[in-house]
């Protein structure tokens, strides 16, 4: 449950409770109904009110916004990297090989899982903001209550989150630095690979090339728009196909693939502040640098 306090000022007085959730909060329309619906969902000045109620300077509106019942995710305990947490958001360093949410093959391995166990005990819904592949590592933002998730979910769905990238690549992307503007879509007869082709979705990424050895690149990738395995399908359109990704065509067959989100910056969904959590860069792509150093 998340309880906001508001303290009604002349520039709130006479406004309805409804005005208040929509336009001063930002509440959507499913998140009103769920106060509604609570029994000391909306209290003004300790007692129950309906979003018709019009407000005075100097009331006290509380608003207890109780969570929805949690999809059925196995509380499973694991060791966790987190990064980051306050109440209203926790921040994660994923490891490469762990799925972020269950599915069909996987369901007790899983961030998820772990997340849920942490949180064990509590009224707590898995609310991932920040999704990753199985086989990419680093920053997954969740959101610990139904009002940030709702906050989140709009900066994503309006690009006002960024994430950066590391990775190793096969090959020297030219220039050094560019700009990759080509549209992805699901690849013809499969439900997984997807490919750049005419009438797919927008997708641009930007990369920077950091360093070369021995044929491999570590770059720094900032996806702009937000596909399914954009960054994978980018980079292999352009030649330089992700270290260990044979499934978009790196010749290491069975290697890990070196993708790491390294960083996510945002503005916090209740106080307002901008926030950039980093993870850094994992061993098994530093090695490689150091490897072909020796």
């Amino acid at each position: 449950m998340k309880t906001i306090t508001i303290r009604i000022d002349d520039k709130l007085h006479g406004r309805r409770i409804k005005y208040l959730l929509r336009n001063h909060l930002g509440m959507s329309a499913a998140l009103v109904k769920r106060l509604k619906n609570a029994q000391d969902g909306i209290m003004l000045d300790g007692r129950r009110v309906f979003v018709t109620e019009q407000v005075a300077s100097g009331q006290e509106l509380v608003l207890n916004v109780y969570d929805e019942a949690s999809e059925n995710i196995e509380p499973v305990e694991m060791p966790l990297d987190i990064i980051y947490e306050d109440d209203d958001i926790i921040a994660l360093n994923k490891p490469r090989a762990m799925p972020t949410h269950p599915s069909q093959n996987h369901h007790a391995d899983t961030l998820a899982n772990g997340v849920m166990y942490y949180f064990r005990g509590s009224d707590f819904t898995f609310r991932v903001i920040t999704r990753l592949d199985r086989d990419t590592s680093g920053v997954v933002l969740v959101a610990k209550n139904a009002l940030s998730a709702q906050r989140l979910s709009d900066d994503i769905k309006n690009k006002r989150i960024s994430k950066v990238y590391t990775a190793a690549v096969n090959g020297v992307p030219e220039p050094a630095y560019g700009r990759i503007s080509a549209p992805v879509k699901r690849a013809d007869n499969s439900a997984i690979l997807r490919c750049v082709a005419p009438g797919g979705k927008e997708s641009v990424t930007e990369y920077e090339v950091q360093k070369t050895l021995a044929g491999i690149s570590l770059v720094t990738l900032k996806p702009l728009t937000g596909r399914t395995h954009q960054l994978r399908v980018h980079m292999s359109y352009i030649g330089t196909p992700i270290y260990g990704d044979d499934m978009y065509g790196a010749p290491q067959i069975n290697e890990r693939t070196r993708l790491h989100c390294a960083s996510v910056s945002f503005v916090h969904p209740m106080t307002k502040e901008n926030i950039t959590v980093e993870a850094p860069v994992p061993e098994d792509i530093r090695e490689l640098f150091e490897n072909f150093n020796n």
